[in-house]
């Protein structure tokens, strides 16, 4: 496949070692606003920007009918437009708060936890994520995401604040501190016992490489797509 990466900044550059480790040709790295002159022509662009620059790269990605692998957060307000032009231009966009294999496992998981306990009074949930201090965004896209998944499946909740939950606004802890990669914990406490979910990232490559396999993926589909679709969660 030829791919361009619009953003080239740490992501941007190892997503770019493991696609052409994979085979496929980076046809542009761009730190601008991708043009149809700059992006060369490829089958397919892996988004991972800035949260400010997020939906104009997009937008310009799809109205020259290129899908759109995207992995930016803190820009989501404008997702349902961008979703809109996917459809209308008749290309394909995928949205990723976190392309991580082990992530979108525990998504899962999360969502059958939370089902598990949306009867059980006794105990209240809270969230909590770690990041390095370089993340432009609190809450992280993933700790958004599991919150959703949690209002999906627990009717008690219905929109996340950061800090401490209170009533029916699940409470999210966002931590930055040093390099950490990405650290997500759901707590469910009571007054005799707590039960706790965690996933820990090592490093940025799994996201890397989940990002290059929904790349993979999406080519000649139409439509708007997630990570469940790419692994058949």
């Amino acid at each position: 496949m030829k791919i361009a990466l619009v953003g080239y900044g740490k992501m941007g550059k190892i997503i770019d070692e493991i696609a052409t480790k994979r085979g496929h040709e980076i046809v542009a790295r761009l730190k601008e606003t991708p043009t149809a002159e700059n992006l060369n022509n490829p089958d397919v662009v892996i988004e991972f920007s800035l949260p400010e620059v997020a939906y104009e790269n997009i937008k310009a990605c799809l109205e020259n009918k290129i899908p759109v692998i995207c992995g930016t957060t803190g820009w989501l307000d404008k997702k349902p437009e961008i979703e809109q032009m996917a459809i209308q231009n008749g290309t394909a966009f995928l949205y990723g708060s976190n392309f991580s294999l082990g992530v979108n496992l525990f998504f899962a998981l999360n969502e059958k936890l939370a089902d598990l306990m949306k009867n059980v009074d006794e105990y209240s949930c809270q969230l909590e994520e770690i990041h390095h201090v370089h993340k432009k965004d609190a809450p992280s896209g993933t700790a958004i995401s599991i919150a959703e998944g949690i209002f999906k499946n627990n009717q008690k909740f219905d929109s996340w604040k950061l800090e401490e939950t209170q009533g029916n606004q699940l409470g999210i802890f966002a931590i930055r501190e040093n390099e950490v990669p990405g650290t997500h914990s759901v707590f469910y406490r009571s007054e005799v016992d707590e039960i706790e979910i965690k996933h820990t990232a090592f490093n940025r490559n799994g996201f890397a490489l989940g990002a290059v396999v929904a790349a993979e993926w999406i080519k000649d589909k139409k439509g708007n797509f997630t990570m469940k679709d790419v692994l058949g969660l």
